[in-house]
């Protein structure tokens, strides 16, 4: 049942995100980079793990451009080709490091940027469809952060950046789930009881 329900969710979730204007993304990233980079801990990290947006994610782009401008690691995930729900971590420095990926994804490009087999950000944005009051995330059904995270050796501040309509108040869960620290939306920085102390 609880499967179903997630099923359901994913797809009315990604209807709505697919289903929002240009404009409207425009300006709702705009606003939670604003916040996101209110932050000190985010702003000044010299280490940091972004994801690059498809298909109406909230637009990251020009957070590549402040910390490469900041001589921060910018590291990029990528999936791993004929290994399901793996994905490796790459350091990357240009834009002409990055191409075609998995699931029509912008990735880093294996021959071009550098694959860091022991990441330590200070900092990972994590995607998801919606995020919940908790910090709980439902995810893309891959499982591909469920298993990148754990297997870190540091503990990065875990943030889920969300149009407002991705933050409900609860999401089902499964044991192996590891909360965001911070849910940022357009309106709100929502700091949940996972978050670690600088």
């Amino acid at each position: 049942m609880q499967e179903s329900s997630k099923t359901l969710l994913r797809a009315d979730m990604r209807q709505r995100r697919q289903s929002l204007p240009p404009e409207t993304v425009l300006a709702d990233s705009a606003r939670i980079l604003e916040q996101l980079m209110s932050e000190d801990r985010i702003r000044l990290a010299r280490s940091v793990m972004l994801y690059l947006p498809a298909r109406n994610e909230v637009d990251t782009w020009p957070l590549l451009d402040h910390f490469w401008a900041c001589g921060s690691e910018v590291l990029l995930p990528r999936c791993c080709d004929g290994r399901p729900g793996i994905m490796e971590a790459f350091a990357v420095s240009s834009r002409a490091e990055l191409g075609p990926g998995c699931f029509g994804l912008v990735e880093p490009l294996p021959e071009a940027a550098l694959r860091v087999p022991d990441p330590q950000p200070e900092v990972v944005l994590v995607p998801a469809l919606a995020f919940d009051r908790r910090g709980y995330r439902l995810g893309f059904g891959g499982g591909y952060y469920d298993r990148f995270l754990p297997a870190l050796a540091c503990r990065p501040l875990l943030i889920g950046p969300a149009y407002a309509f991705q933050l409900v108040d609860t999401l089902p869960t499964e044991p192996w789930d590891h909360p965001v620290h911070l849910v940022i939306t357009p309106a709100e920085t929502l700091r949940t009881l996972a978050e670690p102390q600088p």
